[in-house]
């Protein structure tokens, strides 16, 4: 494991790797306070699209991890980014938490919750506060040719009792009623990670990406052409990664295992 050691930059999911719900894992915090001590940085990166960045500062606070807005990169974030660069000023309806909503508006997208005939596009997320209205309005919109973009592929979010529908899933609803399927941005997309990467001016080697499932958290890593950890302590099995295209450089039971390797 001599490379975990010289790692510096440690790009981290959170649920099922570091917490399950409002739990947090055996061996987080001395994880989180080794990587300071050897002089590296952390940082949160994570496809739920359903919270805010202040709903996961606040989060992480409560279960003892003390952090801010600069420790963390969404899939809301990248979905801002791709939005802003690709369809400044075009109007999207968005198919997501209250929460969800507020943050496009707050970057700048021109986004609504309104059925209308000048909407340009339909941007789907995590989307908890579903209900049958806003199907029905993504069917009209994608009936109509709508621009279609979602956050996240990932089919579920891990919980204390299991699994719960995720985007990916949502957007597969949706495809078997409209036979149309979005552009996923997020994991595994690389694009979140090299932000990353650029953002604090760290080499590829110098990083590693840990996380708890191999189709999303380490074939992001994967195409990013970084080092990639697979945990086993939420959706990911070992089969799981031998029999992907995007394989995990090391699978480690949990965090704890992590923190004494680096």
């Amino acid at each position: 494991m001599k490379k975990l050691e010289n790692k510096k930059l440690f790009l981290l999911d959170m649920d099922g790797t570091i917490y399950l719900d409002n739990d947090l894992f055996d061996g987080t915090l001395d994880f989180l306070e080794k990587v300071k001590k050897n002089g590296g940085r952390y940082l949160f990166l994570t496809n739920n699209s359903s919270k805010s960045v202040d709903a996961y500062v606040n989060k992480l606070n409560k279960l003892g991890i003390n952090s801010t807005k600069d420790d963390f990169l969404t899939s809301t974030d990248a979905t801002i980014l791709y939005i802003n660069n690709n369809f400044k000023g075009k109007k999207f309806y968005s198919m997501g938490t209250a929460s969800f909503t507020e943050q496009l508006k707050d970057a700048g997208v021109n986004v609504t919750t309104e059925l209308s005939d000048d909407i340009f596009g339909l941007v789907i997320s995590n989307d908890q506060e579903l209900n049958f209205k806003k199907l029905e309005h993504a069917c009209i919109l994608l009936l109509r040719g709508a621009e279609y973009i979602a956050t996240n592929p990932d089919w579920v979010c891990p919980t204390s009792f299991g699994y719960v529908p995720d985007c990916g899933s949502f957007a597969q609803m949706l495809e078997h009623a409209t036979g149309r399927m979005p552009l996923f941005i997020g994991k595994p997309k690389p694009e979140m990670i090299l932000l990353a990467i650029e953002k604090y001016g760290y080499d590829k080697s110098e990083c590693v990406m840990i996380g708890d499932r191999v189709y999303t958290d380490i074939a992001s890593g994967y195409n990013a052409g970084i080092d990639t950890v697979l945990v086993l302590s939420g959706e990911g099995t070992v089969a799981d990664a031998e029999k992907s295209d995007t394989p995990p450089t090391y699978i480690m039971k949990n965090i704890r295992e992590i923190y004494n390797n680096i």
